[in-house]
């Protein structure tokens, strides 16, 4: 069926299928709602990649009609893309006090501060974006200040969660509004796009209060120096770690970046209350009886070159971990990191460390931040949703959250699975999925967006693989006969002190490249590359079994 006019569409341009890069879209006629602009971690093939941001070909070639962004909380995953987005597409920005606190660091960083309008909201407040009015629910996570949307639309209402969670004993008392959630539901939820991060467990999520306790009781049973690695994001878990250094007498040191960032923040919005003179810098540790100090660090995912890794690896400037020390890693490694952090954890105990490590149920030193499939069905309840639409997850992740859905009353031809990309029109309390909108992901590399892309990725994959050799060759421009060369430089194929016979012979077939080029009689220079290319390509590869790249350069004088 084509799209009207006047009708509710829904999409994702990410988080549908994939963890991280967060990013749903509203429309309903020519107004546009974005919600969240997150960004992830490249994997192991997108070699020389910092970051994956949403590819916002839909909203450029819409641009007009955007009336703004909405941001649920604070997590890397949901604002890490907005500066890279904006430079491309400006528009106002709205968020809570804390994510505020957190985007205006990064926009500040990359220079947009000053052209960006941001405005604060609450879970009091309403707005007017065009023919959408939005209002919000308090919902709790690992980080304060989340909120959930409610889109009020000429087709019904439409409501995201955001992440959350049902913890009912917070550490800073911010209780998910049930009751508000509730009232939603009792005057109609027309679709629910609720996220599916915990959908494979059972049960309910365990209160971060939990963590506090255990923290505790490590410090005190703690002699010599205390490292503790989290989530620079989680304030929750920064506070907790604070209260029990200040219970047991114990100085606090911070170590990577984005831990004195959000620490910085969070301290001075309020959400962080740090005594004065508690902080020390990481250069004074050394001063400190081991027993009167801890690090709050981050690198909990085993990062190369966060400031855990440099722990382990011993190759910390200002601090060292030493034999009798305590490690609490105080997460749960993301699937696809379990490796970097048993790496990082062998060579914390080859150091003699006392390393608590593990699943949060076995430590007691994490809990997550999302709800389990308990929670899950409860938001399905209280919102007794017509449509539902599972979001942010991987493919299982949402299948079995459709599950979920269907066993709390929801209809299963009501429920659907999208890709990033499709999208759910919705007219006169009807919804169907037959089309889909351009999307994938947008590379960042350095300061380039999106100039990296599937020939660069290939060809740095060949150079990874099996090197490069470079034949440089000097020509007469007037007489076009050679002055020089062919001279080979090899880089990552062979070492050529111990290969002299191969490049020898290598040399003699460029050379012979060249001599049968001359005499073709032919003045194309590309002609000769390419002569010298198929020329060697050919004969490296039967003596080594290997595809270098080859890049002849020829230089007229």
């Amino acid at each position: 069926m084509k799209p009207t006019k006047q009708q509710l569409s829904i999409f994702a341009l990410g988080g549908i299928s994939e963890i991280g890069k967060n990013m749903y879209v509203i429309q309903y006629a020519d107004d546009i709602v974005v919600v969240d602009c997150g960004s992830k971690f490249p994997d192991e093939n997108l070699l020389g990649v910092d970051l994956i941001v949403p590819d916002i070909t839909y909203l450029l070639e819409h641009a007009d009609q955007v009336r703004g962004m909405i941001v649920t909380h604070g997590h890397e995953d949901h604002i890490g893309g907005i500066p890279y987005i904006l430079k491309q597409l400006n528009m106002p920005v709205y968020a809570t006090r804390l994510t505020l606190g957190l985007i205006e660091s990064k926009l500040r960083e990359h220079g947009l501060l000053r052209s960006t309008e941001l405005y604060e909201i609450n879970a009091d407040s309403s707005l007017d974006l065009g023919s959408l009015t939005l209002s919000f629910f308090r919902t709790n996570h690992s980080i304060p200040d989340c909120l959930g949307v409610v889109f009020d639309t000429p087709e019904g209402t439409v409501v995201h969660t955001g992440d959350f969670k049902f913890d009912m004993s917070p550490v800073n008392e911010q209780y998910p509004d049930v009751h508000r959630m509730a009232d939603i539901g009792r005057n109609g939820v027309l679709v629910l796009l609720s996220e599916s991060t915990n959908a494979e467990r059972p049960g309910f999520t365990p209160s971060e209060r939990m963590v506090g306790e255990h923290l505790e009781e490590a410090f005190r049973k703690a002699d010599g120096k205390l490292f503790v690695c989290t989530f620079a994001s989680n304030v929750h878990r920064l506070q907790q770690v604070i209260d029990a250094a200040i219970k047991t007498n114990r100085k606090l040191a911070l170590l990577g970046r984005s831990m004195v960032n959000v620490v910085s923040i969070a301290a001075e919005l309020g959400y962080l209350t740090v005594p004065e003179g508690m902080l020390i810098e990481a250069s004074d540790v050394h001063r400190y009886a081991p027993e009167s100090v801890a690090v709050l660090c981050t690198g909990s995912q085993g990062e190369p070159m966060a400031a855990l890794a440099r722990l382990a690896n011993g190759s910390h400037r200002q601090v060292a971990v030493e034999p009798g020390d305590t490690v609490i890693i105080a997460a749960t490694p993301i699937p696809g990191n379990e490796r970097n952090v048993a790496r990082i954890v062998d060579l914390l105990f080859q150091m003699r460390a006392k390393v608590i490590y593990g699943s949060g149920s076995m430590t007691g030193m994490h809990v997550s931040g999302h709800g389990s499939q308990e929670e899950l069905k409860l938001m399905l309840t209280l919102m007794k949703p017509r449509y539902f639409i599972p979001i942010h997850g991987e493919y299982r992740m949402l299948s079995l959250h459709t599950q979920l859905a269907e066993a709390v009353g929801v209809r299963k031809d009501n429920i659907f699975i999208m890709g990033n990309g499709d999208v759910v029109d919705l007219h006169n309390g009807r919804a169907w999925q037959t089309r889909k909108i351009p999307t994938g992901n947008t590379l960042v590399d350095g300061l380039g967006i999106g100039d990296v892309g599937n020939i660069v990725l290939r060809d740095r994959k060949h150079l990874s693989e099996d090197g490069i050799l470079i034949v440089v060759i000097t020509l007469s421009k007037a007489e076009t006969k050679l002055l020089s060369g062919p001279d080979l430089i090899s880089r990552g194929f062979v070492y050529v002190r111990e290969s002299e016979g191969l490049m020898e012979e290598a040399n003699r077939l460029a050379l012979r490249a060249f001599h049968q080029w001359l005499e073709s009689g032919s003045n194309q220079s590309g002609m000769l590359k390419q002569m010298i290319k198929e020329s060697l390509g050919q004969f490296l590869y039967g003596q080594t079994k290997r595809r270098p790249m080859i890049v002849p350069i020829l230089i007229q004088v």
